[in-house]
């Protein structure tokens, strides 16, 4: 909390006790007095010391209660939050606490609660009950101005608030860490519930279901959704660390959306804008795999293409490592499909008996290259046209894998687009 708070808490709290108690002598008062100036120089080392020492004298004391409210904030200090949570616990219960000092100890066990990783049950009980009693305290402290007060308060119902979300979500992450992502899932969508505004709790909802993954394919478009809410929330409104959004959950929400979608930042916007409007996925929510967008992309293709990704699926097997065998079982002597391609050599130029054609691929520039040679089984008659695009059938008839060709026996009636010129001989000069 902000020093200022700090400051005004507890100047108001050590203030001098108003009740009719007595000392047992001189030396417990000066031993009060050292704890008071110790806390309010913020030296709580020295005042734990100090505390011992009036404790070990004057174990009795009719100072007892304010002994061990010194103790809470001296605790507090010293980064010690399992003892300020356990003597909070019977202060609290007392309900003897002036109203500075009441504050002071459910806002220590407020912040305290936060700082242990493996909370007891009782400490859990002890700083949940604090941390609504916190948020909802309306009593102003005897010396502490209102307009300071009312600046207080809202700091004083934001570490409430901090605390209650910290034992929300603690089931969630302790079943994350232990790796029972079911349990985590039904922790941390109690904990979504409750506080359905929390970046913490999206994204670990996000961690969650990227745990159940493993098992679940269909739980990434979920996972990343909540990672998406978990960087977009309004920091204010979320509870949340602006540089842990910007530089932990923003950074990985990127990397697992282009690693399960691919790069899209248009897309990866749109789903920004969208997870901020609700806590979980809305009904019939999904995000597209770059598998599931290539299967797309390549029925589309096939689609529109049929002859040249019939001709792809066949090249792949061929220059695959088996490319051998596979001619030698699936094509030497087979029927094959219509194919398309062009013709860019004829052998001989005039009256060819083969046809060599390329069959490139949409995005390839010429010049091509030949990768099937048809071979007639009657000369043609005349001289076919280059560069043009022409469909055949034909039997697979034989296969080199470098240079790569594969040679199909096929007929003039079986080739369309062929277009023809006379063959032409140089006139003979008489001399």
């Amino acid at each position: 909390m902000h020093k200022l708070v700090v400051c005004l808490l507890v100047c108001a709290a050590t203030a001098p006790a108003q009740q009719a108690k007595n000392y047992k002598d001189a030396a417990e008062y000066n031993l009060y007095e050292s704890v008071v100036k110790d806390i309010d120089a913020g030296g709580f080392a020295k005042a734990v010391a100090d505390l011992d020492a009036w404790k070990t004298r004057y174990g009795e004391s009719d100072f007892k209660q304010e002994r061990e409210f010194f103790y809470v904030l001296a605790y507090a200090g010293t980064n010690q939050p399992d003892k300020v949570i356990d003597l909070s616990t019977d202060l609290l219960a007392n309900g003897s606490l002036d109203a500075a000092k009441q504050v002071r100890v459910l806002y220590s066990a407020a912040t305290a609660i936060q700082q242990i990783p493996n909370p007891t049950e009782q400490q859990l009980a002890t700083a949940s009950k604090a941390a609504r009693d916190l948020a909802a305290f309306d009593k102003t402290p005897d010396g502490i101005a209102p307009d300071a007060w009312a600046s207080t308060l809202i700091q004083l119902q934001t570490t409430a608030h901090g605390a209650l979300l910290y034992v929300a979500l603690l089931p969630g992450a302790q079943a994350l860490r232990k790796n029972d992502c079911a349990g985590a899932e039904s922790a941390l969508r109690k904990a979504l519930d409750e506080f359905p505004e929390s970046a913490q709790a999206a994204g670990y909802l996000g961690e969650t279901w990227m745990c159940l993954y493993k098992t679940d394919r269909q739980r990434a478009p979920f996972a990343i959704y909540e990672f998406a809410r978990a960087a977009s929330l309004d920091p204010a409104k979320g509870m949340a660390d602006p540089k842990w959004q910007q530089q932990t959950v923003e950074p990985a929400l990127e990397r697992l959306y282009t690693s399960y979608h691919g790069a899209d930042p248009e897309g990866l916007r749109q789903l920004k804008e969208l997870a901020v409007k609700s806590p979980l996925p809305p009904e019939g929510f999904s995000i597209d795999s770059a598998a599931q967008i290539a299967q797309r992309k390549q029925a589309d293709f096939e689609a529109k293409n049929p002859e040249l990704a019939l001709w792809l699926r066949i090249k792949a097997a061929l220059t695959a490592a088996d490319g051998d065998q596979y001619f030698a079982s699936d094509l030497d002597g087979v029927d094959m499909p219509q194919l398309k391609g062009i013709l860019i050599e004829a052998k001989p130029a005039c009256r060819p008996t083969e046809l060599r054609v390329a069959v490139p691929s949409l995005d390839t520039k010429p010049p091509f290259l030949p990768e099937i040679d048809l071979k007639l089984e009657k000369p043609l008659a005349g001289r076919p046209d280059l560069n043009g695009e022409i469909r055949w059938e034909g039997t697979g008839a034989a296969f080199t894998k470098a240079p790569f060709l594969l040679t199909v026996k096929t007929a003039k009636e079986k080739i369309q687009g062929l277009n023809f010129r006379p063959c032409t001989t140089s006139p003979i000069t008489r001399k």
